[in-house]
């Protein structure tokens, strides 16, 4: 009785124990799924890239050819990433990069300034004014661009930089996020300062934005993303090839009797870079922002 009295939570263990090992092979099985869903059409089209025959690029597709590449070359790198001809997608990556910078460094300073005055500034209505912060956000972009398009075609600004900036660089998105991330540090930092006798703006650039790395890196990715990814707005504001950015250049492709499958691929990657290192630059921030909010809820 005492051999089976003793044996018993052994086993129970031992059960245990293999549940837990079963649970973990299912889990690492999904992930493996999952993160071969997400990747692969990304490798594929890194593989399409490298290959000269814009032919046998389609024909590849949807066979495991599609995933391997027996002499990769560069040559559709080199003639998208031009900046003159009829494939001039150096001058469109250009424009592209020109306006996710001028909007996310623009756009972080104004929301911050304004979530902080919502924040911490002596502001009267400040609860009306976020009602219609966020009632702002649930409008959709698309019912009021035609608006838009009217207002900048008389102020002069189509086909240009700035047309393709001003209009996104505030966002009630972002100053509702700036604005939760403030309101919840100590209140004893702005009361220390003010002893010390520190402005509000002295507050806010010295005490409160260094602070704020998590939040400044989370708008910089989605504000950029965001940016990156604009297509129906600068097909409305732009007629040249400018200011005209390169999801639109891309789009041209797909436009013409003779798809270039090769160079459209190799194009595509182009695009895909610079979003990626934003991502990869600010991401330490970036994800501890979110294991921040976790916490806290």
């Amino acid at each position: 009785m005492s051999d089976i009295a003793i044996s018993t939570p052994q086993a129970q263990m031992t059960r245990t124990h293999s549940a837990v090992g079963s649970l973990r092979i299912v889990q690492t099985a999904c992930i493996l799924v999952i993160a071969l869903v997400i990747v692969s059409p990304l490798f594929m089209l890194l593989i399409a890239s490298l290959k000269d025959d814009r032919f046998q690029i389609l024909a590849d597709m949807g066979s495991f050819r599609a995933f391997w590449v027996s002499d990769p070359t560069f040559a559709n790198f080199a003639e998208v990433g031009n900046f003159s001809g009829e494939l001039a997608f150096g001058r469109y990556l250009l424009n592209s990069l020109i306006i996710l910078a001028l909007t996310v460094g623009s756009g972080l300073i104004v929301n911050s300034m304004a979530g902080f005055v919502l924040a911490w500034g002596s502001v009267r209505g400040r609860a009306l004014i976020l009602s219609l912060v966020i009632a702002l956000y649930v409008i959709p972009q698309e019912s009021i661009i035609m608006p838009l398009v009217i207002m900048v075609s008389r102020a002069g600004m189509t086909d240009t930089f700035a047309v393709q900036i001003v209009p996104w660089i505030a966002s009630p998105l972002y100053i509702f996020l700036f604005y939760q991330f403030f309101a919840q540090l100590p209140k004893e930092l702005v009361e220390a300062a003010q002893i010390d006798g520190a402005s509000i703006f002295r507050i806010y650039r010295s005490i409160f934005l260094p602070l704020s790395l998590p939040a400044l890196a989370t708008v910089s990715i989605l504000m950029g993303i965001e940016s990156w990814n604009q297509y129906l707005w600068p097909i409305l504001v732009t007629q040249t090839d400018y200011a005209r950015p390169i999801a639109v250049a891309i789009a041209t492709f797909f436009g013409q009797d003779s798809i270039y499958w090769d160079r459209a691929m190799a194009a595509s990657v182009l695009m895909m870079l610079p979003i990626l290192a934003l991502y990869l630059a600010f991401q330490r921030w970036f994800v501890s922002s979110f294991v921040g909010s976790a916490v806290k809820g």
